[in-house]
């Protein structure tokens, strides 16, 4: 399905980043494992990629630093080719408390990461993406951007701006062939979400038609669908994966 593509996955070391560019590697594409801090856990997925016959490689960089994601643009490109498909999931934690609990300067930091790492990771992609006459940007949000959850009130805005920002560049950029979509996911388990209380997991799943929380090959498999070209009309759109916990 994806023979010949060239993927940069941010936050690709763990979780959902992780199970995708496994997922989309195994679908032919060759895939740039971006990670921050652990070095380990991206190069041991660059390996079973390689291991299945795959093409990755492992890229450090911040990329909520506009020189830092420079740097992984153009290491990617040196070893697999031009990007021309971006998945911006990396994660950028926030303290999970009820909103007055908040100082500025916790809630500002969430909204600027989220933010940061989507505007400088789609700017650094995109002239290339114009020059080809095609693209693909797949932002992983969140279900919580719009059915808002007890002490994820940073999280909601964030993730809400994230939306917001991918309807824009879809408006823009489908003219220059460049497809713009979101995967939202619901609670999934990760080693992210591993310290939430039971409770919360329990009462999840209750609210789930599918009865189950979900796993990181759940997301990957929506990654997969909008980065192929079976999705080639689709843009702008805003996918929840929640079991049915969600129903826009």
């Amino acid at each position: 399905m994806l023979e010949d593509r060239v993927i940069l996955v941010t936050g690709g070391s763990r979780g959902i980043g992780a199970a995708t560019a496994r997922l989309l590697a195994d679908h032919g594409a060759a895939v740039a494992v971006n990670y921050l801090r652990d070095e380990a856990a991206a190069g041991a997925v660059v390996e079973e990629i390689r291991s299945r016959g795959g093409r990755a490689v492992a890229v450090r960089g911040d990329v909520r630093d506009a020189a830092a994601v420079q740097g992984v643009v153009a290491h990617a490109r040196q070893a697999l080719g031009p990007i021309d498909t971006l998945v911006s999931n990396a994660a950028i934690g926030f303290p999970m408390k009820p909103f007055v609990e908040y100082g500025w300067e916790d809630f500002a930091a969430k909204l600027d990461g989220e933010l940061r790492a989507a505007f400088h990771c789609c700017q650094a992609v995109i002239p290339g993406m114009r020059e080809r006459g095609s693209g693909c940007i797949i932002a992983v949000s969140s279900t919580l951007s719009r059915r808002a959850g007890p002490g994820f009130s940073a999280h909601t805005t964030a993730k809400a701006g994230l939306d917001g920002l991918m309807r824009a560049l879809a408006l823009e950029l489908g003219p220059a062939g460049i497809r713009v979509n979101v995967v939202a996911p619901a609670l999934t388990e990760t080693d992210a979400t591993a310290g939430l209380p039971e409770g919360v997991r329990q009462a999840t799943v209750r609210g789930t038609p599918l009865s189950r929380l979900g796993q990181p090959a759940d997301v990957a498999g929506a990654v997969l669908m909008l980065a192929s070209d079976a999705a080639r009309f689709v843009t702008g759109t805003y996918l929840p994966v929640n079991g049915g916990a969600y129903m826009p």
